[in-house]
């Protein structure tokens, strides 16, 4: 019940937090950039600006699906970023490229992010194990292991999430810093545009945070069920 109220919680905060995004990318979305630079535009001189020549900057399908592929050397741009001519777009596409700058620099929280992806992969499914046997009371019939040892794994679980979760945020926010810097030296946007972006992707990376406070959360859940059978 505990766990359920905890993600009843952070899916509301989480809710509140993605409308408000999509509601400032919406207002900022209506201001054409004096420049009348398109996010694809924008994304290409940012990258050729900082040396990068084997990244392809490409459209995909949906909306705030952009991100960048280290595996494939992709910006990926939703279709509203990758021809909109306006602050929000600017601010997304200057983001995604500041990955791409990370990636190119080898940033180091960048770097231990992507190690971290095949762990937290691989422990989604042990967790899906664990929950699933839980939800048959495999555990209850003294099978494969005891309850107390399951507990144990599932703390060990969500203190990868945790983890996760918490170097991601470093990761966001250095791309946002690197964005704005860029954007600004570069005279992509004018003051107003960029108090704009700056708003776009404060509100971007608050579902990061979000994110990270559920983890940090349904980890301290865990680790009191565990105490408090040991008592």
């Amino acid at each position: 019940m505990g766990l359920l109220i905890i993600g009843i919680v952070f899916m509301l905060i989480g809710t509140l937090v993605s409308g408000r995004l999509k509601s400032k990318f919406r207002e900022y979305s209506q201001t054409r950039l004096a420049q009348n630079l398109t996010g694809a535009e924008i994304a290409k001189l940012m990258l050729a600006d900082h040396g990068i020549h084997d990244v392809q900057v490409i459209s995909v399908q949906g909306k705030l699906t952009d991100h960048y592929n280290p595996a494939n050397k992709t910006v990926n741009l939703s279709e509203e970023v990758y021809n909109g001519r306006n602050a929000a777009a600017a601010a997304v596409a200057a983001h995604e490229c500041g990955h791409a700058v990370q990636h190119a620099t080898a940033y180091s929280m960048l770097e231990l992010r992507s190690a971290m992806v095949p762990i937290q992969n691989v422990t989604s499914r042990i967790m899906n194990f664990i929950f699933i046997a839980m939800m048959f009371g495999a555990f209850a019939a003294k099978g494969l292991f005891s309850f107390d040892t399951a507990l144990i794994v599932i703390i060990g679980a969500y203190t990868v999430f945790a983890l996760f979760a918490l170097i991601t945020l470093p990761v966001e926010f250095d791309a946002s810093k690197r964005a704005l810097a860029w954007i600004d030296h570069r005279g992509i946007v004018n003051r107003q545009e960029h108090s704009m972006a700056k708003d776009a992707l404060k509100w971007a990376a608050m579902t990061y945070v979000v994110a990270a406070l559920a983890a940090l959360a349904s980890l301290m859940y865990w680790v009191m069920i565990f105490m408090g059978r040991r008592d």
